[in-house]
């Protein structure tokens, strides 16, 4: 936990491999421990290493489970560093049996228990986005009951989310690293916010589990446009930052700009090398792929 890394000191950086920082097209958000071999492993040193190399967004997945106090902290280092605040996971996953797929009322109540924890969550960060991920199929029910299940309890999600001006993000995962879930394409995420039918209901594109999943991606993407909230980077196969893999992020990145978006990417992968060197060669992988 973050909460043993906070020093009782000013936020200090131990160094920048650039003289100035980058200027991104796009509002990409790191998560800590990206650049811990720079910045060291006190997570406040860490996002101001973030914002002087240019980011300006951070996102945490494990931030509904940090205690309150590194949460607050957090929460006056990205204020005095005008870093934005990204997702994070809004509730338990079910990886391996389902939850809101089988209509289950007493996992139902846990999920809305779970949303209204991470409004205050959310209140407490300053963050606007959450991710929600409906859990595992029900291979006893047939598609379309949990489907109908799945819309249900994300509109009762959408009463509590919906006063406080937050958005849930369905993240589709790919049937390889997460097989037997319930949200798997696209098109599926975008037939569910459609009949959600909420401000508060909108997609997570995942362009790392979308390329293993469907591929097609600009497409894909043009055609869920309307419903996509936030994306989320990672090249395939491995998972790294861009450049390593088969995807063109240059191509795809320059299309989200091109469309108009000025949200958050977050940056949901490892670093392919280790060390400093690895930490400067995902700065220089990101300064290519923004170059349009």
């Amino acid at each position: 936990m973050a909460g043993g890394l906070l020093s009782a000191g000013g936020i200090q950086s131990m160094g920048k491999p650039f003289s100035s920082p980058s200027k991104f097209n796009l509002n990409y958000a790191p998560h800590l421990g990206m650049f811990a071999h720079h910045a060291g492993n006190d997570p406040l040193a860490q996002l101001e290493f973030m914002a002087q190399q240019g980011f300006r967004s951070f996102e945490d997945n494990e931030m509904r489970g940090r205690p309150l106090e590194v949460q607050q902290k957090l929460a006056r280092a990205m204020e005095s560093l005008d870093l934005q605040m990204g997702v994070f996971v809004a509730h338990k996953i079910y990886w391996n049996e389902p939850n809101l797929s089988s209509g289950d009322l007493g996992k139902l109540r846990e999920f809305l228990d779970d949303i209204k924890t991470s409004v205050e969550v959310a209140r407490r960060v300053n963050a606007k986005w959450m991710t929600v991920v409906p859990g595992h199929l029900d291979l006893k029910m047939s598609m379309g009951y949990q489907t109908a299940n799945v819309v249900e309890a994300l509109k009762q999600a959408t009463s509590i989310l919906e006063p406080h001006g937050l958005v849930m993000v369905l993240e589709p995962l790919n049937f390889r690293d997460h097989p037997g879930l319930f949200l798997t394409g696209s098109a599926q995420a975008f037939e569910i916010c459609k009949a959600v039918d909420s401000p508060a209901c909108k997609i997570l594109f995942d362009i790392y589990h979308q390329q293993i999943q469907e591929g097609n991606l600009i497409p894909n993407i043009e055609n869920c446009w309307n419903e996509i909230e936030y994306f989320q980077i990672g090249d395939n196969p491995g998972r790294k930052e861009p450049t390593t893999g088969e995807i063109n992020y240059k191509n795809v990145l320059k299309f989200i700009h091109d469309k108009g978006y000025d949200g958050i990417l977050g940056m949901e992968h490892g670093n392919s090398i280790s060390g400093r060197e690895g930490e400067i060669a995902l700065l220089k992988a990101y300064q290519m792929v923004d170059d349009f």
